[in-house]
């Protein structure tokens, strides 16, 4: 036993002789930190994610920890190179303040990446709405820098982590998947009221996407029907306007399931004793009026001479 440590120093000590020794030393060590890494990760992964249960927040404590174990082996592999505790910790403090100033928006969009973790306006997952851009999309990646959206378009918008604070942003599956939607129609004063509303009613409820009934659905200390609602919510200058209100098991198809109640709606109001209004205007006159000149023109009528383009 004693001869085997004796051949492993005596390889040690010739290794160690050969030109770049250090250097192969140091690359091996980040080589073998890496992989190590990557097994670290694979056992603490289902664990960290137990612990914290949102899938933004175990990818960046995973990734914390191989930076760590990363930053260590890069400290070993300096040391074998000659660099001393003392300067590796200097040189860390000038390169910090260095990269402080050159990379401030970086920085900034990290910190911000921490307080968006920290307050959970949207998780891995959420389809979200970006109010001043009105685009719409699923969060497919938050990191501490940046958020990263897979728009419906089959696009990806990234956005840094400083902008997004600034933003607001309408999450639709954050704690519960349904969204009330409304549908607004204008229908005359002659028409059967009664009638329009509910043929919107019966639109909603036939549609699949829509929650037909049950219990109300709460939100906040309030209380709403499930079942889609029309209401008169105005008496306008043109007619009635009914308001229809109603929920949708999921937030991803909005547009479709508008469509599908317009189109039954006008394919029931066209046997129905309603019309929808649109603007229009009547003219009266009284005795106080003045005097109005109407001409009816005969449409077999030969028109006139001076009726015609002369040239010039």
């Amino acid at each position: 036993m004693v001869g085997v440590v004796d051949v492993l120093d005596e390889a040690v000590r010739t290794f160690r002789s050969l030109p770049g020794a250090n250097f192969i030393t140091a690359t091996l060590i980040l080589v073998v930190a890496w992989y190590g890494s990557q097994l670290l990760i694979r056992f603490l992964g289902r664990p960290v994610a137990r612990r914290f249960q949102r899938p933004s927040l175990t990818k960046t404590v995973l990734g914390g920890i191989r930076a760590i174990v990363m930053v260590l082996a890069a400290s070993v592999a300096a040391s074998q190179l000659g660099f001393k505790p003392g300067d590796i910790l200097l040189s860390v403090t000038v390169f910090s303040a260095v990269l402080g100033l050159v990379l401030a928006p970086i920085i900034g969009s990290v910190i911000n990446g921490l307080f968006l973790l920290a307050d959970q306006p949207y998780e891995i997952g959420d389809m979200i709405e970006l109010v001043d851009r009105g685009k719409r999309g699923y969060v497919e990646d938050i990191t501490l820098r940046y958020t990263k959206i897979f728009t419906l378009e089959n696009t990806f918008l990234v956005i840094p982590n400083s902008n997004m604070r600034d933003r607001d942003v309408i999450n639709y599956s954050a704690e519960d998947t349904r969204s009330r939607l409304s549908l607004e129609l204008l229908v005359t004063y002659e028409g059967d009221v009664d009638e329009a509303r509910a043929i919107m009613e019966r639109a909603a409820r036939e549609t699949q996407e829509v929650v037909e009934g049950g219990p109300d659905i709460r939100i906040g200390s309030a209380r709403y029907p499930s079942a889609p609602v029309s209401y008169i919510k105005d008496f306008a200058d043109h007619g009635v306007l009914l308001d229809l209100r109603y929920w949708v098991k999921d937030p991803y198809y909005m547009p479709r399931v508008q469509s599908k109640i317009q189109e039954r709606v006008w394919s029931e109001l066209a046997d129905a004793d309603v019309e929808i209004a649109y603007p229009h205007q009547h003219h009266v006159f009284d005795e106080t009026s003045g005097t109005a000149r109407v001409e009816v023109e005969d449409a077999e009528r030969q028109p006139r001479p001076e009726e015609f383009d002369t040239p010039d």
